[in-house]
């Protein structure tokens, strides 16, 4: 074989390899989201209306935001949810504030009778963030806030 034609077919092998390598490298720097500002505040339930529990976040991935599940428990109880146990439980509101990032807002109504049945004390938020390429991120305490009776 000749000179001409090894050195091109090298060069043409050792430049495939790079840009296998290059996009592999570019497959493998996948983000986890990010969960950022989270804050969580509860309203009790009066003579003049509902009460609310609110917890609010800023969930960015490189991909986008596709959901924020969002769960509260007593922080007395023996309940620490897991990463598996959020997939079902229930979905924040997300808008989107640019193409990486959404602000999510979770609102639950609380009536005087469901307030009645709240542990009184310190509750913690376990929230898992979904990104638009399917990686996630869970937080088990992204904010704690206060049942007052």
């Amino acid at each position: 074989m000749s000179k001409r034609v090894l050195v091109p077919s090298v060069i043409g092998v050792v430049a495939l390899g790079a840009v296998a390598a290059g996009g592999y490298a570019m497959a493998s720097t996948t983000t986890q989201p990010t969960v950022k500002n989270g804050s969580a505040s509860y309203t009790a339930p009066s003579q003049q209306g509902e009460g609310e529990l609110t917890y609010t976040a800023d969930v960015s991935d490189d991909s986008g935001v596709r959901e924020l599940r969002v769960i509260a428990w007593p922080a007395s109880s023996e309940l620490d949810p897991t990463k598996a146990e959020l997939r079902y439980v229930d979905k924040a509101t997300c808008n989107s504030t640019s193409d990486e990032t959404s602000r999510c807002t979770y609102t639950l109504k609380v009536t005087q009778q469901d307030a009645a049945d709240l542990a009184g004390g310190a509750w913690h938020v376990s929230v898992l963030a979904t990104a638009k390429d399917g990686d996630t991120k869970f937080v088990s305490r992204a904010a704690t806030f206060n049942v007052t009776r």
